[in-house]
């Protein structure tokens, strides 16, 4: 049984928490909502599809240079939702092209297919069941950057930003005299900081479960 697909979404060795390699993305998308709104829907697009394609065209794949295959469409599917969204908001979206970018390296750098393996020495990949799961990874790392923008940007600029208006982004509220720790907040050390504490409440919690479950045992 594919080890990764029966992982907790939370709490699981192949959980998104599990690892930093989307680090880079979490900490410059979450310093302002907006931002993180339109980077999650790349997130979501990109991940989930390049699943659903994989998964659907393995009888047709090459044995040699899936990585390859790989790479070309993520960046092809990151490329396309470059286009669409840049086609109703283009000064948002570019103003995100460097975090957009490093999008298909994390899908192809976080072992989701390295765990295909298991299903491709068999006689057919369950395209539902490896869509559902990279949909599902997806919107968790989602959840993450939207969460951590919700907190990061009213404490550091004031404000509440969503995508939209003649400038890229409608803001709510209005950017105050805030004290300078609360300022860092809107800076990457500051996302760093909060992810931090984030990762380390979240091994206290998981450390916690695993005790309560050996007890249930």
């Amino acid at each position: 049984m594919n080890k990764r697909f029966t992982s907790h979404i939370f709490w699981g060795s192949h959980s998104v928490f599990s690892s930093l390699i989307g680090l880079a993305i979490v900490v410059m998308a979450s310093g302002r909502m907006a931002n993180a709104i339109i980077a999650s829907g790349a997130i979501i697009w990109v991940f989930s599809l390049n699943a659903l394609i994989y998964s659907g065209a393995q009888k047709i794949m090459p044995v040699q240079g899936k990585k390859i295959i790989l790479l070309f469409l993520s960046s092809f599917l990151c490329g396309l939702y470059f286009l669409l969204i840049g086609l109703l908001n283009p000064l948002i979206i570019y103003g995100l092209a460097f975090i957009i970018v490093l999008i298909p390296p994390y899908c192809l750098g976080n072992g989701f297919y390295e765990n295909l393996s298991f299903y491709e020495s068999s006689s057919s990949i369950p395209v539902k069941e490896v869509f559902l799961r990279a949909l599902l990874e997806a919107l968790v790392l989602s959840g993450v950057i939207i969460g951590l923008a919700l907190i990061r940007e009213p404490l550091g600029m004031g404000t509440l930003s969503f995508p939209g208006g003649i400038y890229g982004i409608r803001e709510i509220g209005s950017e105050g005299e805030n004290l300078v720790p609360f300022r860092l907040f809107s800076i990457s050390a500051g996302g760093i900081l909060l992810m931090g504490y984030g990762i380390a409440l979240f091994r206290f919690i998981k450390s916690k479960k695993n005790m309560t479950t050996e007890e249930d045992l």
